[in-house]
């Protein structure tokens, strides 16, 4: 093999093993988020006693309407016409 083929055979090996090594690192750094996820799950749920996730997950607030989304749009609106928001 001429010296040539053998550099970037070499080359192209310590790239394979970068590749794996960034592999590797991404798949601890997912881990390891969804560890930290999951304790904070767990302590919101500690904090509020598990109540406002019962409540998301019987879908109480779905029927609620958020007005002051509704009222920021109107405030913008006003804005740009001109108009006040007060």
């Amino acid at each position: 093999m001429n010296a040539a083929k053998r550099l970037n055979s070499d080359s192209e090996l310590a790239g394979g093993a970068m590749a794996e090594s960034a592999k590797t690192v991404a798949e601890r750094a997912e881990e390891r988020l969804e560890e930290v996820a999951e304790n904070v799950r767990q302590r919101f749920d500690r904090v509020t006693k598990g109540g406002f996730t019962d409540k998301v997950r019987e879908g109480r607030f779905m029927d609620q309407v958020d007005h002051g989304v509704d009222r920021a749009r109107d405030d913008e609106r006003r804005r740009k016409q001109g108009g006040s928001t007060g």
